[in-house]
């Protein structure tokens, strides 16, 4: 079986826009990096560029967790003796507001000449709006939490009717509402069952009380007959 090796030039190119507003840098650098790559394709070849352009707005909005603006540093050196420098996070972001996702998108390409062409396929935009209209651009909701080793992945199709992942879906919407109103409306039925059952024990002294009543009836009648006297 002959392995897929994927030739310059062979794949078009797509272009992909995502919102960098109120993202962490590492992990939003984790989804970005794989497209640049080629990774999200199956005709993935290491030693060809088979990556797509990524535009991302806003990238004066990225966060970082914890207390990483302050305690991050970045270092460069000039080549000259002395010529070393190290800036702190929060300083380089007001300096220069893209570098902090640059350099975390970098860190994670091929340190190679074909690393340097995957990053010019990136495109960090100041603010919403970016130059790029023409590429008509498909929209990327970049992925919350841990993100996948794929990286970022289209907005999730709606299932068709009739089709397994929509039963699994509306099975899994029933199991998590349907619970709680059946749980609660068996606990509430329970105890009125419960209830019900010494409700039909007074009912049966009632008997007991005309057995009483009927007792002194013989002995009444034998009072007012008196055996005959024999003279």
């Amino acid at each position: 079986m002959n392995c897929f090796q994927a030739k310059t030039g062979q794949l078009a190119r797509q272009w992909f826009v995502i919102d960098a507003s109120n993202q962490v840098v590492g992990r939003l650098a984790a989804q970005i990096a794989p497209i640049l790559m080629g990774k999200h394709r199956p005709t993935y070849t290491p030693h060809i560029d088979t990556g797509d352009y990524v535009i991302v707005t806003n990238v004066d909005k990225v966060v970082f967790s914890g207390n990483k603006w302050r305690e991050k540093t970045y270092q460069r050196y000039s080549g000259y003796p002395g010529g070393q420098r190290e800036e702190a996070a929060w300083k380089l972001f007001e300096r220069r507001p893209e570098r902090i996702l640059e350099l975390a998108i970098q860190r994670m390409m091929p340190k190679s000449k074909l690393g340097r062409h995957m990053m010019a396929k990136l495109k960090l935009v100041v603010g919403p709006n970016h130059t790029h209209q023409a590429q008509q651009p498909i929209t990327l909701e970049p992925l919350a939490g841990r993100p996948a080793s794929a990286g970022a992945l289209f907005a999730p199709e709606v299932p068709a009717p009739g089709s397994r992942k929509r039963k699994r879906a509306e099975k899994a919407g029933e199991a998590k509402g349907a619970p709680a109103a059946e749980t609660a409306t068996a606990t509430a039925t329970q105890p009125e069952a419960q209830l019900e059952a010494p409700a039909a024990e007074p009912q049966l002294e009632a008997p007991a009380t005309e057995t009483h009543h009927e007792a002194p009836a013989p002995e009444s009648t034998d009072s007012a007959t008196p055996p005959p006297q024999e003279g």
